[in-house]
Order: structure tokens, then sequence, then C-alpha cells
């Protein structure tokens, strides 16, 4: 099938859904976007992407030409357009058509671009029987440079650190911050389970405070599972008894071994299953 996609206030076949190749997105990475989900017609934690998205934008001084509602109903627009109600949706907002040059004033105006399309990140099997990942020696952005809150269109960071992910065999990577510290993969957000206690990078980390994250944490405490954010090394991947990865894409994933080594039993661990489980029921 081929779907519409949502430009600036039209509905495009995908084949004929373009932009200027002066558009700065393109050009630089200059824009922002967010990645969400829809299930059975309705978009997961719409107003925490939205919300989000808006943050993203604002950081960079970049004007979404529309209101957060505006926003939420082309989004809901476009899934019906396309008659999807369970779908992976790309939100882009781009600084716009300009000069060959970096100065944002002369974009002519920021275009919106909305995505609705089928995704399967991982086969199911991984699912059941968990993934091996690697730790990358790409490091994240340092965030004094570029704070890693900023959902930006430049991913070359991250795309990097996949490479070498995909390199060794694995379709995801580990990255570290600039203190040797465990970050997050190339596009998820990780937890550890340890003594029962569910850990995860803190934002000052430099990690990208994920939407799925926080939902993931809120089932967590309602299971009356202690949750912490404190940082960590690799040390602590090694020795944990459990980890998962969390993403809008990949939703809750196991992973049972990093480097080589089997993290706990070398299969997805007790935690790990209920929050998955968890997770299923909230969103159905």
């Amino acid at each position: 099938m081929s779907y519409k996609v949502y430009i600036n206030g039209e509905f495009f076949d995908k084949e004929k859904a373009v932009v200027s190749v002066y558009d700065h997105g393109l050009l630089y990475g200059d824009g922002v976007f967010e990645g969400m989900r829809s299930y059975n017609g309705t978009v997961f934690r719409h107003a925490q992407h939205i919300d989000r998205l808006w943050k993203s934008a604002k950081a960079i001084r970049l004007e979404i030409p529309m209101t957060q509602q505006e926003m939420m109903d082309a989004v809901n627009a476009t899934l019906a357009i396309n008659q999807l109600k369970d779908a992976y949706i790309r939100l882009v907002v781009t600084r716009g058509s300009g000069s060959l040059g970096l100065d944002p004033n002369r974009c002519s105006h920021p275009q919106v671009i909305i995505i609705t399309d089928m995704i399967s990140l991982y086969p199911q099997e991984l699912y059941e029987n968990g993934l091996e990942i690697v730790t990358a020696s790409t490091m994240r952005n340092h965030p004094a440079a570029l704070s890693p809150r900023i959902k930006s269109l430049n991913y070359l960071n991250n795309i990097m650190a996949k490479l070498e992910g995909l390199q060794a065999g694995c379709s995801e990577a580990l990255m570290l911050n600039h203190k040797g510290e465990i970050c997050e993969c190339t596009g998820d957000n990780i937890f550890l389970v340890r003594d029962g206690v569910l850990i995860t990078p803190p934002t000052d980390a430099g990690i990208l405070e994920g939407v799925t994250r926080d939902a993931v944490m809120d089932l967590a405490r309602e299971a009356g599972i202690e949750v912490r954010e404190i940082s960590q090394t690799r040390h602590d991947v090694y020795i944990a008894d459990e980890c998962f990865l969390t993403g809008s894409a990949a939703e809750v994933i196991p992973v049972v071994k990093i480097d080589g080594r089997p993290i706990g039993t070398g299969k997805p661990g007790p935690i790990t299953r209920q929050l998955i489980e968890m997770f299923r029921k909230m969103i159905a």
C-alpha cells in the first residue's frame, strides 16, 4: 500500500512527498523529530511526545508553525487517511529551505512532515530469547557541545556507533559518555536489574529522556520494583542479573549478551519478562 505523507497541511503519495534540496534539514541536519507508536488507533503518550518535540525545537530556536493541539490533530488525520490503527509515526520539523550557508535566518519557513507506516524493528524471536549487543568505541556526543535532550535530525553520532554494532554482527550497540559511563544504545534507552532493583542511567549521563523509558519506570514502581537512576560503567552491565532496552519502535526487548559476555543466566530474566508483559497489557 502506498501511504500518504503529511507536509505542511497537505497530503501527498509517499512517492511524491518531497522537500527542497536546499532545506537545511537535509543540508545541515537542522531540525527536530519524534518517533511514536499508535496502538488500536490511539497514539501512545501522544502529549508527552509532542511536548518533547516542542522543547527540542525551542532549544534550537526553531518555531513550529502550528499549535501542539493542531499537531496532534494532524497526526490523527494522517493515521486516518492511511487507515492505520497500529503504526509507527515519524514527526519531522525542518528549518526549511534556505541558502548554501549556516544562517538559519535565510530559511523561508519550517517544514512539518508526518509519516505513518508499519514497522517491526526486531523479529519476535529476539523478544523471546533476547539480543546481543556490543560496546561501541564511538563516544556519545559531549553534553556540553550539544544537549542529548534535543532529538535533532543530526544522528551521525548514533549512526557511527550503529555501524560498529552491525559490523560485529549485532543489531544494537551501547554508547558510553565522555566519562566512560554507560549512556544509551544507538536508538534505545538501557536498563539493568541487579538484586531486584531496576537501574538506568540518569539524564545527566547524556541520555535522551525516552518516553517509553518513563513509561517502563512508572510500570516498575506500580509493581513495587525499586527504580534507581544512577551513573554506571560497563562493569555494572557485566555483573547485572538482567538487561533490557526500551524505545518507541523497540518497545521493551531483553538483552542477554554484551561484548561476548552473557548477562545473568544468558536468558531474559523474570523482572524483564514481567515488565514486557505489563507494557503489552498497557498498550492493549
